[in-house]
């Protein structure tokens, strides 16, 4: 990056557009926010989601019809990750009692294909699950076997020899598999995914994610304010605030403009919030540490030269790291799928963001601060 070796650019003195440009998109994200609010995951949500690859193209309105028609309250159907893929929401943690009796009458059914005429009793009863009680081990292992091989979750009830409990899996993943079947006979499917989360665990998580969040903010103020000054920590925080408050908003104002970029708030995404209050926090401690280098060796120079000198002379590392991290995590948000598309869009928005807010929102809240304070920032 040698281009990027001689810069001599006043950046302070464009501090004023940037400060335009960043009111301009945290308004902009704060009212979106509020008014349309941010698509939670089913982490936090809580209910159960599945994720169904078919082999040939799917009609998305047909899919609605046959969900619809299940009687399962409440359910979203979206495309997952391309024309074959479907994704299945429903806010229910339990099937409902008509749904789970269907489908114990269609095990009924396997069971009596197998082994016509076969003894059943039913000893267990839960809303996820069923237990049969047969005469011997032999059928059981038969019935195992068999239930297996087409595509049901089935397990005995222990591992013993003379184990005579059969324990079947009934859950939306599989009502779905079931009725889908039947529907769209000459388009086979894979399950991807299925994940149920309960309320009270999303609330948690929900309130988790958050305490995460400003616990860092916290530790990271504490830990600027003993290493540089008190307002070197409050800059930072700030832009830290600015770059996951303006990435919340951009998940709020892209959601339903695309489908690619109807993202979700999920654990992943969290992970990647937190992963670019570190990304963004190395950046702007590299740029304040260039700065107090500045202020000790020129202790007669203006505080305005020895900011943006600090700030030119830390751009060809900042180009060439964010550059570099750019293109991983684009090529994460292009090819690794709806999964990691969440995650893979934070950290490539946050990295613009958080480059930027380095470079116009840190330095220039440190140097606002000591114009309007009239005082001198030293360092021994």
């Amino acid at each position: 990056m040698q281009i990027f070796q001689n810069l001599n650019v006043d950046f302070l003195s464009k501090r004023k557009t940037a400060y335009i440009i960043s009111g301009t998109l945290l308004v902009l994200g704060l009212l979106s926010l509020f008014i349309r609010g941010l698509e939670l995951g089913i982490d936090f949500k809580g209910g159960s989601e599945i994720a169904l690859q078919f082999e040939q193209p799917i009609d998305i309105t047909e899919i609605r019809d046959i969900t619809t028609s299940m009687n399962l309250g409440k359910v979203e159907v979206k495309t997952f990750g391309g024309e074959t893929g479907v994704l299945i929401r429903t806010d229910l943690q339990e099937i409902p009692q008509e749904s789970f009796d269907k489908y114990v009458n269609v095990i009924n059914s396997e069971i009596d294909k197998i082994i016509p005429g076969l003894e059943k009793r039913i000893v267990d009863r839960s809303g996820s699950s069923i237990t049969y009680a047969f005469e011997n081990a032999d059928t059981v292992n038969t019935l195992n076997a068999e239930l297996f091989k087409q595509g049901f979750q089935v397990s005995k009830g222990s591992p013993d020899i003379d184990n005579t409990h059969l324990i079947v899996r009934v859950g939306f993943a599989d009502m779905m598999q079931e009725v889908l079947r039947e529907e769209l006979p000459g388009n086979r499917f894979t399950v991807q995914k299925e994940d149920l989360v309960g309320p009270k665990i999303g609330d948690e998580l929900k309130a988790n994610a958050i305490i995460a969040v400003v616990l860092a903010l916290i530790v990271i103020l504490i830990y600027l304010g003993f290493r540089f000054k008190f307002i070197f920590a409050a800059g930072a925080v700030i832009a830290l605030f600015h770059d996951v408050m303006i990435t919340l908003g951009a998940f709020s104002l892209l959601y339903g403009l695309t489908d690619f970029l109807n993202l979700e708030i999920s654990i992943n995404v969290v992970a990647a919030f937190l992963t670019l209050v570190g990304y963004s926090i190395n950046d702007t401690v590299i740029v304040f540490d260039r700065i107090r280098e500045n202020l000790k060796i020129h202790k007669t120079d203006d505080l305005a030269n020895n900011i943006n000198k600090a700030i030119n002379k830390t751009m060809p590392r900042t180009i060439v790291t964010s550059l570099t991290t750019l293109v991983v995590t684009f090529v994460l948000l292009v090819f690794g799928g709806e999964v990691l598309r969440g995650f893979a869009f934070t950290l490539s928005f946050g990295i613009l963001i958080g480059t930027y807010s380095s470079v116009f929102v840190a330095s220039p809240v440190v140097y606002e601060y000591a114009m309007k304070a009239k005082s001198k920032i030293q360092f021994s």
